[in-house]
């Protein structure tokens, strides 16, 4: 199964998926053409607009490449909750002379319709985020030729997506830039995730398929490190959202080095679903206050945060990024793979000159 992964690559660097039109067709095949594994997120899309980006990422590169999917959320948000959280944001909405987004737009993603054009259109790989699928479902991926990897926070949700037949799991640790991919969304455990290194380590212990490690990775000595703790391969997201080929807003991309942003936070200010993002007004001013509503809060806040980046306001727009966001390096995605492998064979030949002195 681990040779099943790492056939899909080159070098053991897979692009995140970066919903919100950040992992465009073009950064997917860059990366695959450098030899990583480039990723599209249907995250957000129809369905007909999934299938026109793998179309269009296959006119791009014959190399292998993976769709990831959101799972459909349960219903379980307090109405009046949201309501109160509405009236809170009011402000926002005069602010940028806008509406706010009506919370029951739609909680599935469109997730049926989309899972139709992967069994229809087989793509080489598909992951999956907020959840598991069913045995059934990932059996037909099988069957279709695609291999699949599910995200998961804790070695209890990595058994657990072993258990449903998953070729592989993700082990998102704390770190990592964007929404949190836990199977439930309790806010009694927000804050508690585990770092990355202890997760992979603890979940190479508890299962036997292949782990990717993800969050916080900038470096390819870092992917070192996470190979060494018994992954296979390595998932960085916020390192390809300052690139040449990323669809980032340009301000966001600024704002990943820019000083005065110091530090990131888990936040539910813009989605109802704990997400690490720099610390901006927003985040400040109403994360504290924001309801365990995703996906309406979602809903609610998406004319806001288009409109600040209309306005080109950092401060109201929800700036994704992970804790090593400062290490960004604004470079094409294929440069930044080649120099990722470069030090990671640097990284691996200095581990291996300390162990022959020993």
């Amino acid at each position: 199964m681990s040779s099943a992964l790492t056939g899909l690559f080159r070098h053991p660097i897979v692009q995140a998926p970066m919903a919100g039109g950040v992992s465009l067709p073009r950064l997917a095949a860059a990366v695959s053409e450098a030899g990583g594994l480039g990723f599209l997120a249907a995250g957000y899309k129809t369905a007909d607009g999934l299938y026109q980006e793998i179309k269009q990422l296959r006119g791009l590169t014959g190399l292998p490449f993976g769709v990831n999917l959101f799972m459909p959320q349960p219903e379980y948000a307090d109405p009046a909750a949201v309501e109160v959280y509405a009236h809170q944001l009011a402000g926002e909405a005069t602010w940028y002379e806008t509406e706010l987004g009506d919370p029951e737009s739609g909680r599935d993603d469109g997730y049926d319709a989309k899972l139709a054009v992967l069994l229809d259109n087989p793509v080489p790989a598909a992951s999956f985020h907020f959840g598991i699928p069913s045995s059934e479902t990932l059996e037909s991926l099988r069957r279709a030729g695609t291999f699949t990897l599910v995200t998961a926070t804790t070695p209890e949700e990595a058994l657990a997506v072993q258990y449903a037949g998953a070729d592989a799991v993700i082990a998102q640790g704390v770190e990592a830039g964007g929404h949190q991919g836990t199977h439930r969304d309790l806010p009694e455990q927000d804050g508690s995730g585990l770092g990355l290194l202890s997760l992979v380590a603890q979940i190479r212990e508890t299962v036997t398929i292949p782990i990717v490690a993800a969050g916080g990775i900038m470096r390819g000595s870092q992917i070192a490190a996470v190979l060494a703790a018994g992954a296979s391969a390595a998932q960085l997201g916020t390192a390809f959202l300052a690139t040449h080929e990323s669809g980032a807003h340009d301000v966001h991309k600024q704002a990943l080095t820019n000083p005065l942003y110091v530090r990131t936070e888990l936040t539910r200010a813009f989605s109802g679903r704990p997400a690490r993002g720099l610390v901006n007004r927003f985040l400040r001013e109403h994360g504290p206050y924001a309801p365990a509503a995703y996906p309406e809060v979602h809903h609610l806040t998406a004319p806001l945060r288009k409109a600040a980046a209309k306005a080109k306001d950092p401060q109201g727009m929800a700036l994704w990024a992970g804790q090593g966001h400062r290490m960004a390096r604004e470079l094409p995605a294929g440069q930044l793979v080649e120099i990722l492998a470069a030090e990671l064979d640097a990284a691996r030949t200095a581990l291996s000159d300390t162990g022959d002195r020993r």
